[in-house]
């Protein structure tokens, strides 16, 4: 019985096809949370196929409806070894975006798992069927190899709409905190910063979604006739944006830009590469804030962009002056943003450059959360995957896109340690989604050596000494 046992049984049971085996029964169920007509796919996957698949592992699990109605369940499934032991929360979503059947190209379409080379295609390989698989199996190459025993207790909560927002996410957490109580989450989902780099990061950026509408008049009126007389709302408003945000991406609204840099924050991103996978687009030089480098610009500062934007009828254009214009933006922000004012901020400024009669809509918004990089959890799951792969992994301070995160940190109380095992270049959301088998093999071994360390020294570890904001209320 040995940490060297654990990790050759994580390897033994990929190259045997026992995960490839496993995988490839999720991703035929067309858990579609997009799709109204799933929701009997979604209730499958939970009590068909993880429920039974985790008892066998000694857990407990019960699947409860979503507080919010007609939207897709939770599992709660829980293995509890000893009141005196740590306790691990894991998290994953069995939900996948619609399968967009026809537009694969490569694979056996997105429900039938289908390995190509190095590449196991279908739809939840990646995101995220495949990743909380891989923490699944290695808790049981752990369990087998010690005898039935972790050494530490384990909770597991997985949804099915994280890819619609996770509606219901945060009020079935605030219900349940006394199942959920943990003393930190071990998740993975997101990519790596590179396939070949085995990657820890402790939180994401928020995110704020909003509009600004201008309306001028009723109806379109002849350019001939009107030209030269009559303001234009998309030019009007192509000017507001570039008030708020310039030609290379940098901020201008002060209250929309972050605190400085944390020391070690950007000593954890220091020498950092962002890209260089194949299928990876090359960054631009000389785009976002001015003075940093391309990991700090995308992990650690603000970032302000124009998704869409609509006036007249751009697929059928007449000779007319329209009478509005429409666009949608959203903000990527870091821990430290006074996104609450975000709307007034706006709005104040547009008012003060001339645009005071720009609608700003109420933002949607997605927490921003970071664990602090010196926390002992954080350097315990770097020093452990380092023994398992003979590497230092790198560090990200949070994700450069956005989690439901604030759900654990916030509501929970949780330090958060995420461990994704994707790459950038998967196509997430797209046709031809994939899994990398040489990252899916790598990463069974790292998260047997985390557990198995886990039950080794994880009770020398920081406890849980508070009760959740969710259980006080």
């Amino acid at each position: 019985m040995s940490r060297d046992a654990a990790l050759a049984a994580a390897r033994a049971h990929f190259d045997r096809g026992d995960f490839v085996c496993d995988l490839a029964r999720r991703v035929a169920i067309r858990s579609e949370s997009q799709d109204p007509a799933s929701s009997l796919y979604l209730q499958a996957y939970l009590a068909d196929e993880l429920a039974p698949t985790l008892a066998t592992l000694g857990f407990d699990s019960t699947v409860h409806p979503n507080p919010e109605p007609a939207r897709g369940p939770f599992l709660i499934a829980r293995r509890h070894e000893g009141d005196e032991l740590p306790t691990v929360l894991m998290y994953g979503h069995g939900d996948v975006i619609r399968g967009q059947d026809k537009s694969w190209t490569r694979g056996a379409g997105p429900w039938k798992l289908a390995l190509d080379g190095e590449r196991l295609y279908g739809r939840g390989s990646a995101d995220n069927k495949g990743q909380h698989s891989i923490n699944i199996a290695a808790l049981a190459q752990v369990l087998a190899v010690r005898g039935g025993r972790l050494g530490f207790n384990v909770t597991w909560l997985v949804e099915t709409g994280e890819e619609t927002g996770s509606p219901g996410l945060q009020a079935f957490c605030a219900a349940h905190a006394a199942e959920l109580a943990a003393d930190v989450l071990i998740a993975s989902d997101g990519p790596r910063l590179q396939r070949d780099r085995p990657t820890v990061f402790l939180g994401s950026r928020g995110v704020a979604n909003f509009d600004l509408t201008l309306t001028l008049r009723e109806g379109a009126h002849h350019s001939g006739n009107w030209g030269g007389l009559l303001r234009n709302p998309g030019i009007v408003l192509a000017h507001a944006i570039a008030s708020l945000v310039d030609a290379k991406g940098h901020i201008l609204v002060p209250a929309l830009r972050p605190p400085p840099i944390p020391a070690n924050v950007r000593a954890a991103l220091a020498g950092l590469a962002v890209g260089g996978d194949p299928g990876d687009p090359e960054v631009d030089a000389g785009w976002g804030e001015p003075g940093l480098t391309p990991a700090e610009r995308v992990f650690a500062w603000n970032t302000l962009d124009v998704l869409a934007y609509r006036t007249g009828n751009p697929d059928f254009p007449v000779h007319a002056i329209p009478p509005s214009a429409k666009a949608n933006l959203h903000m990527r922000y870091v821990v430290g943003t006074d996104i609450a004012g975000l709307r007034y901020a706006v709005r104040e400024h547009l008012a003060a450059h001339g645009f005071g009669d720009i609608e700003v809509s109420e933002p949607v918004v997605m927490a921003a959360t970071r664990l602090d990089p010196d926390n002992p959890w954080v350097r315990f799951t770097l020093d452990s995957i380092e023994r398992s792969t003979g590497s230092k992994p790198v560090l990200l301070p949070n994700l450069g896109g956005s989690l439901p995160n604030g759900v654990f940190a916030d509501t929970l109380g949780l330090p958060t340690v995420w461990i994704p095992h994707s790459y950038a270049a998967c196509s997430q959301h797209a046709p031809d989604e994939h899994l990398l088998a040489p990252v899916a093999r790598q990463a069974l071994q790292l998260m047997a050596g985390l557990f198995w360390d886990l039950g080794e020294g994880g009770a020398g570890l920081p406890r849980r000494t508070h009760t959740p904001a969710a259980a006080r209320s």
